[in-house]
């Protein structure tokens, strides 16, 4: 995921005014607010650059906490996350008291000493003995208390395809490829009968390297190997050089994929929506991400699950947890908790709160529906969804190649310790081989395995 600080954004500005906000937050952490000033409590809201759709709907969620929560004013910020920028801004506490992190990152940060401890204020949820136990672990410290919050959607990485250019390649888009084969088959078909390219893989930054992971989980090998506290580096491994040759043979051989080593998450997002290229693999729920922000109808949109091969082969699972600054006093940590219940998870606990969050949605020409993986349990994640049944409005019968499969297939965790310099690793493998058609892999592939495991030994 690729996230950037920008501009702060005052969620319904009118009736928020400056002079209350610089009233609200005791400075210094000592809980002393005037009597009758309320705690101003500032969250992430929406990508910048976001449709005005999509903030109408969240305008209308921080309306709606608000009511409930008179002595609580949301102050919210554009917000992606970014691997590059982001411990600096975490150190230099400007980052907002609630803010959102990959399932990878929680453990170090909470290591480092840098996230609050939410435990109290955790255990007072209804259903805080409900959460899929490995995602609650990920949020935890040495001490088995949790600190970061399962929250938003948690995704296993699937292949995503436009329908509209198998269509015009003389492609069934109801068929979508099942095998690494079919997708370098499918890709030079589109590519001959288009001249788009078939498929793309982000070349650029960290996700560079999460979506090799992903690759690489999903033809059977892992990129770390951990045995009680000893980790051993592996991204010097039989899968990882076949996806590398895989997209170097697209290339050098076929010229079907996309040539462009700037491919960052956002801008392949980008241009996925606009039909520059037909196939990439990205978490399930990207399709949130391409209405948020390009206004992607879903019409040409189509998900299936990502060819599995290889005996120990997995989908890589994700994901996102909400998680408080050290920093913060526990006064705010416990206004934090009551929006990180209310805004990511009651939609899936409380039928009310599900309900009125999928209208607002939908009305907002909003995403609802879009498949992911349960935070709790997959029984409560159907539930869940039948309540707002009346309202989802995604392409579902599009998505059924990887509905039909999503809670079958092995899922895998990301890489446990170092993961984001795991990921960083990987970037110049990917873009070796998509600009020098000599590029070796397996040096590649060593070099960047001594490079982790020295940062592992190091840590």
């Amino acid at each position: 995921m690729k996230f950037s600080r920008s501009t702060t954004t005052k969620a319904l500005t009118s009736v928020l005014t400056l002079g209350l906000l610089a009233a609200c937050a005791p400075a210094d952490g000592d809980g002393a607010r005037a009597e009758g000033e309320k705690l101003s409590l500032s969250v992430v809201s929406l990508v910048p650059g976001s449709e005005p759709e999509a903030f109408a709907a969240f305008d209308e969620r921080v309306a709606a906490f608000e009511a409930a929560n008179p002595d609580i004013d949301i102050e919210a910020e554009e917000y992606e996350w970014e691997a590059a920028t982001f411990a600096s801004q975490l150190a230099g506490g400007t980052l907002p008291d609630v803010f959102e992190i990959p399932l990878t990152d929680a453990k170090t940060l909470v290591a480092n000493g840098q996230l609050a401890n939410l435990q109290d204020e955790f255990a007072t949820l209804p259903y805080a003995d409900q959460f899929n136990e490995e995602l609650l672990e990920a949020g935890k410290g040495e001490d088995g208390e949790v600190y970061a919050i399962p929250a938003k959607s948690i995704y296993g990485v699937a292949l995503h395809y436009n329908r509209a250019l198998f269509e015009q390649a003389g492609l069934d888009p109801d068929s979508p490829p099942t095998s690494w084969d079919e997708v370098r088959e499918h890709a030079e078909q589109i590519k001959d009968a288009t001249g788009v390219p078939g498929y793309a893989t982000i070349t650029a930054s960290n996700a560079a390297g999460w979506q090799l992971a992903a690759a690489t989980y999903a033809r059977g090998g892992r990129l770390q190997e951990v045995d009680g506290d000893a980790v051993t580096a592996t991204l010097d491994n039989d899968a990882t050089r076949e996806h590398l040759e895989f997209l170097q043979a697209m290339r050098w051989e076929d010229d079907w994929v996309l040539a462009d080593t700037t491919l960052s998450w956002e801008t392949a997002n980008q241009a996925f929506a606009a039909g520059q290229f037909a196939m990439y693999t990205s978490g399930s729920d990207i399709y949130n991400t391409l209405v948020e922000n390009y206004a992607t109808t879903g019409e040409d949109y189509g998900l299936t699950a990502i060819p599995l091969e290889g005996e120990d082969a997995g989908v890589l699972a994700g994901g996102t947890m909400a998680a408080v600054g050290a920093q913060v006093d526990e006064e705010t940590q416990a206004a934090a908790v009551k929006w990180i219940d209310f805004f990511y998870l009651a939609n899936l606990r409380d039928e009310e709160q599900a309900v009125e969050n999928a209208r607002v949605r939908a009305e907002n020409d909003q995403t609802v529906g879009t498949p992911v993986l349960p935070i709790f349990s997959r029984e409560q994640y159907e539930t869940a969804n039948a309540w707002v049944a009346e309202y989802v409005n995604v392409p579902l019968e599009q998505m059924e190649g990887y509905t039909s499969v999503m809670f079958d297939q092995p899922v895998v965790g990301e890489p446990s310790v170092q993961g984001q310099d795991t990921y960083a690793a990987l970037e110049v493998p990917i873009q070796s081989v998509l600009t020098d058609a000599d590029a070796d892999v397996e040096a590649l592939l060593a070099t960047a395995d001594r490079e982790v495991q020295a940062l592992i030994d190091e840590r």
